[in-house]
């Protein structure tokens, strides 16, 4: 039987790790899963948001609801501008 590609992403021993954050805007609050490295620069959350050379970070299994109510979308990427974040949390740290 053959392993799809994003579950050997987890495999102990690969370079990456995934990490689901929620993400506020002034207009949505979109949430989803982050890859980060497994270990030194960029492991962490705010590795990604704080790189200077970065203007974009990308997320994957992603939901955007409106803050003002609305519909939620369900995306399976979403590449969002860092301009745009209000603030950022670990998705299990919050609610």
């Amino acid at each position: 039987m053959h392993e799809r590609a994003d579950e050997d992403e987890d495999a102990p021993g690969m370079d990456h790790r995934k990490e689901r954050i929620r993400i506020e805007t002034e207009r949505h609050r979109i949430e989803g899963v982050l890859t980060l490295a497994r270990d030194g620069y960029r492991s962490r959350v705010s590795d990604v948001l704080n790189a200077s050379e970065r203007e974009f970070l990308t997320l994957t299994e992603v939901t955007v609801a409106p803050l003002e109510g609305g519909p939620m979308e369900l995306h399976p990427y979403l590449t969002l501008a860092r301009r745009h974040i209000v603030f950022a949390v670990a998705a299990s740290d919050t609610p």
